[in-house]
């Protein structure tokens, strides 16, 4: 028979790390399985500048180092394995992996969400150095600069607004030709100076060498190409992306309950519809996708697992 751990937490980006720091700080038996690098998303970030109290020019993988580094020394285990099947039914939550099975009284599930990508030359060499997922995270480094958002929905439309605060100018980049987003956001956005449109157009390469430097459009109606290129002054410019996420929860579908857009639906406590099992982090239904309230959320759902623990006398 294997090892019953007290808490066993799916995913080691910052609400898993937070969770496990919380579990094993609180004398729980901990364990954190990951199926790719730790860290999740914020890896890719060449700089944090909106985590309270941490380091001056702190990365993405600082600081998921230093969050590593603090679950360790309370006693968490951290592997690596990937996640194929379980069984929450009984007081003692089972687990299979592609390696081993494990038993917990207690499971979190922090299996975060990825941004949709558009799979275009020069994207991922140049994510975090010009093209962003986050304008919350990233618009201040363009301040007074020129950027680009695609989408054309809810989100999209509301980010570009929110741009305008920091960046020159903001060219809404969409597929179609009218948007998706709601008639009242789009009142605004048509009405904001700093926003411009470029219609029935998608990106078919980022270039840069190091950096953002251009990037080429395709028209969905004429299939013209046309490049646009950096300002001489900064020599770069924003592109940033928001045609939606994807949470990584297939695999808890039918089981735990969900929204519509695949999020783990819990309360205030992230408790799911199942006992003993809570969500933390970007794979839960939030309004904001943060660093600070993935960790927030894994403490939250450390803690409540603690209490359901000793409630329950396992």
């Amino acid at each position: 028979m294997s090892k019953i751990y007290d808490l066993v937490i799916i995913g080691a980006g910052p609400a898993g790390l937070s969770a496990g720091l919380y579990g094993a700080r609180g004398k729980m038996s901990t364990l954190i399985i990951e199926k790719d690098k730790t860290g999740g998303q914020i890896v890719t970030t060449e700089e944090v500048a909106n985590y309270p109290g941490s380091i001056h020019d702190a990365s993405g993988p600082s600081l998921v180092a230093r969050m590593a580094e603090q679950a360790d020394e309370f006693g968490a285990e951290r592997i690596k394995d990937s996640i194929v099947d379980f069984d929450f039914t009984g007081k003692i939550k089972i687990l299979k992996g592609t390696k081993a099975e494990y038993q917990a009284k207690a499971v979190i599930v922090a299996t975060g969400a990825s941004p949709k990508k558009l799979d275009c030359p020069g994207e991922k060499e140049l994510t975090g150095k010009g093209v962003s997922y986050c304008a919350t995270c990233d618009a201040d480094f363009f301040q007074d600069m020129e950027v680009f958002v695609v989408g054309g929905g809810d989100s999209a439309v509301e980010e570009a607004m929110y741009l305008t605060k920091f960046a020159s100018k903001v060219t809404i980049v969409h597929r179609r030709d009218s948007l998706r987003a709601a008639k009242s956001i789009q009142d605004k956005a048509f009405a904001n100076p700093k926003i411009d449109f470029k219609w029935d157009s998608v990106i078919k390469e980022i270039k840069g060498d190091g950096i953002v430097e251009s990037v080429v459009f395709e028209n969905t109606k004429t299939g013209e190409l046309s490049e646009h290129f950096a300002d001489e002054e900064f020599g770069t410019f924003g592109i940033f992306v928001f045609t939606g996420y994807i949470p990584q929860t297939d695999i808890f579908k039918g089981k735990l309950d969900m929204n519509q857009s695949g999020y783990f639906v819990t309360n205030q406590n992230m408790e799911t519809n199942i006992p003993g099992v809570f969500a933390a982090g970007d794979c839960r239904e939030k309004v904001l996708r943060q660093v600070v309230t993935a960790t927030a959320d894994g403490a939250i759902a450390a803690i409540m697992a603690e209490k359901y623990i000793e409630h329950e006398g396992l």
